[in-house]
């Protein structure tokens, strides 16, 4: 009875996924060895800057953050920008309703990032998070938990996927795109190259910079991911000790009674 079962539930899961695959076409998203992976791993500081940089210039415009404070920038484990730097970065880049003014204001680090400026453009607060069980064979996310892919590849892999085909259908022109679902996606290709010039010097090669945004999505994501993976630490080390301990009063409390010999 149960191998029946299994062997159904197989099958169901199979023709969901084969049908969905049908519909929306193969999609191809690549691996990236981002340095926040895995347990041990961390957001790379400069990284998160030049993602900051890259969402600044470049998706700001149409993409929104509205779940992301401002003030955040300066957190430690982030972007880690100085707090005047940070007021300077808000003040000079966004503006935002005040209802006791009746009127805009320059943006504060106490404000949010505000929401996407197109409309049917997603907000990427999530977006990272949101994809993050997309992957893998037939959908199933087993790339993610085998090879860590997540969110991140498939934002870098939306971002250099394009062929630099189009199509025009009911007045809306596609772009065609390796890796998101269906093959056609109505975003023209962000990137290209040159476009960006880094402080720290780093390339500004399409693929480098694809990379920086997906890991600063990352952060915009899972903000406390590094206290998390820390916390996860010690929770663990901390029972493994009281494995130890627990083990060792067992064989204690135990040994005398197991070193006696009983007459029958």
């Amino acid at each position: 009875m149960l191998k029946k079962l299994s062997i159904a539930a197989v099958a169901a899961l199979s023709l969901t996924a084969g049908g969905a695959m049908a519909a929306g076409g193969e999609s191809h998203v690549h691996d990236v060895d981002f340095s926040f992976e895995g347990p041990f791993g961390k957001f790379d500081q400069n990284q998160l800057q030049r993602g900051l940089q890259v969402y600044t210039e470049v998706c700001a415009a149409c993409h929104g953050l509205r779940y992301v404070p401002i003030r955040t920038l300066a957190d430690e484990g982030g972007p880690h920008l100085p707090e005047d730097q940070v007021r300077a970065y808000a003040a000079q880049n966004f503006e935002v309703f005040d209802a006791e003014l009746d009127d805009f204001r320059p943006a504060t680090p106490t404000d949010f990032f505000p929401e996407s400026g197109l409309e049917g453009a997603p907000d990427l607060s999530m977006m990272a998070k949101a994809r993050a069980g997309f992957h893998g064979p037939m959908g199933l996310g087993i790339n993610q938990f085998l090879k860590g892919m997540g969110g991140p590849e498939y934002i870098a892999s939306i971002l250099t996927g394009y062929t630099g085909k189009e199509k025009e259908e009911a007045g809306t022109t596609f772009y065609e795109n390796t890796a998101f679902p269906g093959g056609w996606i109505a975003m023209a290709p962000p990137l290209f190259e040159d476009q960006l010039e880094f402080a720290d010097g780093h390339s500004n090669d399409p693929h480098h910079v694809a990379e920086d945004v997906s890991a600063f999505l990352m952060w915009a994501a899972e903000p406390k991911m590094m206290a998390r993976k820390q916390a996860g630490f010690i929770g663990v080390l901390f029972l493994t000790i009281l494995t130890v301990l627990l083990y060792l009063t067992n064989k204690k409390l135990w040994a005398p009674i197991k070193g006696k010999k009983f007459e029958v």
